[in-house]
């Protein structure tokens, strides 16, 4: 534990990786302040002398997980023409499932409070699934220009049924449901596969 007037180094990201291992081991219901301070090893205070409470933590977690996660679709860009089109596809939808992505959504929807905070900052322009879907087209879009996607394929069906099933998953996955990722990854190669 950090001695009490130490600084803490990268303290959000400390914080913030400790949640994901409380909510993927333990479940949402077992996320406090306390146990994410006992959980990243830091003074007890440390979360409430960064963020307004546990409501602002939870939010401000999933945004920076999203910004995460549309940031990893927007390289996308940069992959086509190589490896497979559904292979860089499912790098992408892997992430929205890393580090307990299910049990995250279901956190931030248990608390209102939390959940107000997310839309507003996703309003006011935070990436969100929108900013993902938006960059899968213009990978898609993109490889269709290469031939590597038919012709057929319309680029923003295929975002909108990816991102549309990936949000679908996060929402409705349970600690004690099947893996969702197989499912996902036989529609992104339906979608995309020649």
């Amino acid at each position: 534990m950090s001695p009490r007037g130490v600084a803490t180094p990268d303290v959000r990201e400390r914080l913030f990786a400790a949640a994901e291992r409380i909510v993927e081991r333990d479940g949402p219901g077992a996320l406090t302040s306390r146990s994410v301070t006992t959980e990243a090893g830091c003074a007890k205070g440390l979360l409430h002398t960064h963020f307004a409470g546990l409501d602002e933590f939870v939010a401000e977690l999933c945004l920076d997980r999203f910004a995460r996660t549309a940031a990893q679709a927007r390289a996308l860009a940069e992959l086509a023409g190589q490896g497979t089109v559904s292979g860089n596809l499912d790098v992408v939808v892997m992430a929205l499932f890393d580090r307990g992505g299910p049990a995250l959504s279901g956190l931030a929807l248990t608390r209102p409070a939390a959940a107000q905070r997310f839309r507003e900052a996703l309003e006011g322009g935070a990436p969100g699934f929108a900013a993902i879907q938006e960059a899968v087209a213009d990978y898609v879009e993109a490889e269709r220009a290469l031939g590597r996607v038919a012709d057929t394929v319309d680029p923003h069906t295929v975002a909108l049924a990816v991102v549309g099933t990936a949000h679908h998953l996060l929402m409705t996955t349970w600690p004690d449901s099947p893996d969702p990722l197989p499912a996902i990854k036989r529609l992104v190669a339906a979608l995309v596969d020649k």
